[in-house]
C-alpha cells in the first residue's frame, strides 16, 4: 500500500469517528478530534468556525449548569451537531484533495476556477440546444455541419455540468438558486435533466448536502418519469447513505412526511427498493438457473432416516399454499409477461451479454454512462443514417424497453461497426411475416407505451447504473451500491413510510420468492403487527420459521393460523411435519390423520403418518398405512422399507425379508444392508449377515458426509431389537470386530 493510500485510509478512519460520535451525541468528544482532525490544514476559515462551534457550545454547558431554561436549546444543539459534520466534510475534502488521485479529486482540481457564471451559461447552452438543432436541421446547405457542431456543443455543455456538479461538495446559495431553474425549466429537455439529477446523486453519495437533498425531493415531483424516477433512485441512495445524517434535519424530516401522504410516493420507493434488491442478484442468476435444474440438489445425503430409509424431508418440498399466489396481474405485467419471466420482475438478463461492449470511445466520457439514451447524440445519429428499413426495425428495439440506455449504446455502436452488407443480409433473412410481426403499429405502440412506465423506467435506470458500479475502470472509488447490506424499510427515517403493512408484504413477498426466508418471515410478522391476524400471512410466517428449521416457533404461528382458518389441510399437514421434526410424533400424527381425512389417498400423508405410528411402536397400525402405499403406488421403495422394519420388529422376519429384498433390488442405500443383516441374523444366517455388514459398511464409507461411527451408531441402534428376538447380548461386540 503507497504512502498517500495509507493516509487517505487515515483520514477516512478519523473522519468517520468524528461522525460516529456526532451520531451518539458525543459533541464534545467530536470537538476534540475535530481539532486534531484539522491541524494538518492551514485554512484558517475553518480554524475560526470550529473556534465558534466550540464556543457556542461551552455557553450552552454553562447556561445548563445555572439552571437556565432555553426552549431553543435543542434546536441550537441540533446545529451545532450539523456544523461539526459539515466542517468535517471541508477538512476531508481539503486533505483528500492534496494526496487523492481518484477521479473525482482529480476533475475537481480541474474545474477549481468554475464559477457561478459558468453555471449560468450552461444552463442557457441547455435551453437554446433544441431550438438551435432545429434550426440548423432546416438549413439543406449546411450538409449538417452546424447541427454536428450544435450536437457537439451541447454534449460537451452536459459534460461540464455533470462533473461541476458531482465534484461540488457544497451548493452555495446562488448554485442552489441555479439547480432549481435548470428543473423549472420548459426548455432543457429531459434526457439533459436526467443526466443532471444523476449528477446530483453522485455528487450526494461523495458527500452529504443538504440543498442537493431537498433539490431531489422537488425533482421526484418533476413531470417528467424518467426526472422523477432518477430523482427517486437518488433519493433511495442517499436514505441509505446518510440516514442517520437525514435525521438531524427537521425540514428534510418534515419533507418525507409530506410525500407519505402521496400513496403514489412511498409504492414508488418501494419499487425502487426492490428493484435494487433484485439488481443485487443479477450476478447469480445464472449460477441460480443452473443448480435449479439439477435434480440432485433437491435431496441430501444427511437428511436419509436411518430407520426407514426416508429419501426426503416435507419440510424440503416447494410445498407452498395455493392460496397465497396472487390471482390478478397488473396491465404492466400482462404486457411485459411475453417478453420473459426474468424482464417481467425486472431482472438483469443482458449484463453478460453487454458487459463486453462497453469499450467504445462513448464511455471513455464519465458522464455518458449515465446519460439517457438519446438518438440525436453526435455518436448515435451516425447509425441512423442507413437505410429506412433497417432504422424502423432499431426504433423498434431501441424503444421497446428491453435494453437500458447504457445497453442501447452499446447496441448502437455495435451496429455501427457491423458492415452495411451483413446488416442488410441479417435483415434479408427475415420473413415478411416476422418483418411484418415486428412493424406492426399496434403492437409497436402498446411496446412503447409500456417501455414509458414508471416501473419500466426505473428497472433499466438501475440497469445502467449496475453497470457503472461493476464495470467502469474507476468503479472501486465509489460505494459499491450493489454489493451494500441496504433495508430501507428498517432506517429511522422512512419509519413512517414503512408503516404500511402492504408495503412490507410486498417487500415480504420479494424475499420469500428469492427464498430469504429469514427476512421473509420477519417483515410479513411486521405487517401482522399492523393487520392484526391475517391468516394466510401466519402461514407464511410459519413457513418461512419451517424453513429456518424453527419448528417450535412455526408451530406457534400455524396454531394461530389454524385458529382464524381452522381445519385447512396445508396447515394441518405442515403442522404435522414440524411436529414429526421435533419428534414428537403423537400431536404429528393426530394431525397427519386431519389431512388424510380430506387427502386419503395422499402419497406422502400416508408414510409420514405410518412413520409417526412405527415411532410410537405401533407397529401394526404402521404396517397398514405402508401396505395402502404400496398398494396404490407402483414400486414405492420407501413403503417396502416400511414394511420391512416393522414386520422385522413384529418377528414377522420371513415377510420382512421378503421386502428388505425387494428394496436390495432397487438401488438399496447403507442402511438397507444393516436392516436387512439384523434380520438374516436372527433367521441364523451369519454368513449372509456378515456379507449384508460389510456391504453396508463400503457403501457408508463411500459416502463423504458419512464415517465409521455413522454404521456403528446404526447397529447399535437395532441391538434392543435383536436382544428380543433372541440374539445374545454377548455376540453383538463380537459381530461389531467380525465386520
Amino acid at each position: 500500500m503507497t504512502e498517500n493510500r495509507i493516509e487517505e485510509q487515515r483520514i477516512e478512519e478519523d473522519y468517520q469517528a468524528i461522525q460516529s460520535d456526532i451520531y451518539d451525541k458525543q459533541l464534545k468528544a467530536a470537538l476534540e478530534k475535530l481539532i486534531i482532525f484539522l491541524s494538518t490544514t492551514s485554512l484558517w476559515e475553518l480554524h475560526q468556525e470550529v473556534e465558534h462551534t466550540q464556543i457556542s457550545y461551552n455557553y450552552m454547558l454553562q447556561y445548563m449548569s445555572q439552571g437556565i431554561q432555553d426552549p431553543d436549546r435543542k434546536k441550537l444543539y441540533n446545529k451545532l451537531l450539523i456544523n461539526v459534520l459539515e466542517i468535517a466534510d471541508k477538512i476531508k475534502r481539503e486533505r483528500l484533495s492534496a494526496i487523492s488521485m481518484h477521479h473525482y479529486y482529480q476533475i475537481s482540481a480541474e474545474l477549481r476556477h468554475f464559477s457561478i457564471e459558468n453555471l449560468k451559461n450552461l444552463r442557457t447552452e441547455l435551453e437554446t440546444y433544441t431550438e438551435n438543432l432545429a434550426i440548423a436541421n432546416l438549413i439543406p446547405q449546411s450538409n449538417n455541419t452546424d447541427a454536428e457542431r450544435i450536437r457537439k456543443q451541447h454534449e460537451e455543455a452536459n459534460k461540464l455540468l455533470f462533473e461541476a456538479t458531482w465534484t461540488n461538495a457544497s451548493w452555495t446559495p446562488e448554485e442552489e438558486r441555479e439547480a432549481i431553474l435548470l428543473l423549472k425549466s420548459e426548455q432543457v429537455t429531459e434526457n439533459d435533466l436526467g443526466l443532471f439529477v444523476s449528477a446530483v446523486t453522485l455528487s450526494l453519495m461523495e458527500f452529504f448536502d443538504f440543498k442537493k437533498l431537498m433539490w431531489l425531493f422537488n425533482a421526484y415531483e418533476h413531470t417528467s418519469t424518467q426526472v422523477s424516477q432518477r430523482a427517486l433512485v437518488g433519493l433511495a441512495f442517499t436514505f441509505s447513505l446518510h440516514y442517520l445524517r437525514i435525521e438531524l434535519y427537521p425540514e428534510a424530516m418534515a419533507r418525507i412526511s409530506l410525500l407519505n401522504e402521496n400513496e403514489k410516493f412511498s409504492k414508488e420507493l418501494n419499487h425502487v427498493y426492490i428493484q435494487w434488491l433484485r439488481s443485487q442478484e443479477t450476478d447469480k442468476i445464472d449460477k441460480k438457473m443452473r443448480e435449479e435444474i439439477i435434480p440432485e440438489m433437491l435431496r441430501s445425503a444427511n437428511q436419509q432416516g436411518f430407520k426407514y430409509g426416508i429419501e426426503e424431508l416435507e419440510e424440503d418440498l416447494d410445498d407452498q399454499n395455493p392460496d397465497w399466489k396472487q390471482s390478478k396481474q397488473s396491465d404492466l405485467e400482462n404486457k411485459l409477461r411475453e417478453m420473459s419471466e426474468l424482464q417481467i420482475e425486472g431482472s438483469d438478463v443482458y449484463m453478460s451479454t453487454f458487459s463486453h461492449l462497453k469499450s467504445y470511445p462513448f464511455f471513455k466520457t464519465f458522464s455518458n454512462w449515465f446519460y439517457p439514451f438519446d438518438k440525436q447524440h453526435s455518436e448515435v445519429v451516425k447509425e441512423f443514417n442507413d437505410s429506412q428499413r433497417a432504422t424502423s426495425i432499431i426504433d423498434l428495439i431501441l424503444d421497446s424497453g428491453f435494453f437500458c440506455d447504457s445497453d442501447k449504446y452499446s447496441l448502437c455502436f455495435t451496429m455501427l461497426h457491423i458492415p452495411q452488407e451483413q446488416r442488410d443480409m441479417m435483415l434479408s433473412q427475415m420473413s415478411e411475416q416476422q418483418m411484418d410481426e415486428l412493424t406492426d403499429k399496434q403492437k409497436t405502440e402498446s411496446m412503447k407505451k409500456a417501455s414509458k412506465q414508471p416501473e419500466v423506467i426505473c428497472n433499466q435506470y438501475m440497469h445502467s447504473l449496475y453497470r457503472f458500479f461493476k464495470i467502469h475502470p474507476q468503479r472501486r472509488e465509489f460505494t459499491p451500491m450493489f454489493d451494500i447490506n441496504m433495508e430501507l424499510h428498517a432506517l429511522p427515517v422512512l419509519h413512517e413510510i414503512y408503516q404500511k403493512p402492504e408495503l412490507l408484504i410486498e417487500l415480504g413477498d420479494y424475499h420469500f420468492n428469492k427464498k430469504h426466508f429469514m427476512k421473509a418471515g420477519g417483515l410479513y410478522a411486521e405487517a401482522i403487527s399492523y393487520l392484526g391476524g391475517d391468516a394466510n400471512l401466519l402461514q407464511k410466517v410459519g413457513y418461512c420459521l419451517q424453513k429456518e428449521r424453527r419448528y417450535k416457533e412455526a408451530i406457534e404461528i400455524l396454531q394461530r393460523a389454524d385458529v382464524i382458518k381452522p381445519d385447512n389441510v396445508w396447515t394441518n399437514r405442515h403442522l404435522a411435519t414440524c411436529y414429526r421434526l421435533i419428534e414428537e410424533y403423537e400431536q404429528a400424527a393426530e394431525y397427519y390423520q386431519k389431512v388424510e381425512k380430506v387427502q386419503p389417498e395422499n402419497h406422502q400423508v400416508l408414510f409420514y403418518r405410518g412413520t409417526c405410528l412405527a415411532e410410537m411402536e405401533r407397529y401394526d397400525e404402521a404396517l397398514n398405512y405402508f401396505f395402502k402405499l404400496d398398494f396404490i403406488e407402483q414400486n414405492c421403495v420407501k413403503a417396502w422399507r416400511g414394511i420391512g422394519w416393522c414386520s422385522f420388529v413384529l418377528k414377522k422376519r420371513a415377510q420382512a425379508l421378503k421386502y428388505y429384498t425387494k428394496v436390495m433390488e432397487n438401488s438399496p442405500l447403507w442402511q438397507d444392508y444393516i436392516n436387512i443383516g439384523n434380520v438374516y441374523w436372527c433367521e441364523g444366517n451369519i454368513p449372509k449377515t456378515i456379507e449384508m455388514y460389510h456391504l453396508g459398511k463400503e457403501k457408508c464409507l463411500s459416502n463423504p458426509d458419512r464415517d465409521l461411527s455413522d454404521f456403528y451408531n446404526l447397529m447399535h441402534e437395532g441391538e434392543e431389537h435383536l436382544i428380543e428376538q433372541g440374539i445374545n447380548k454377548d455376540d453383538l461386540p463380537l459381530m461389531s470386530d467380525l465386520i
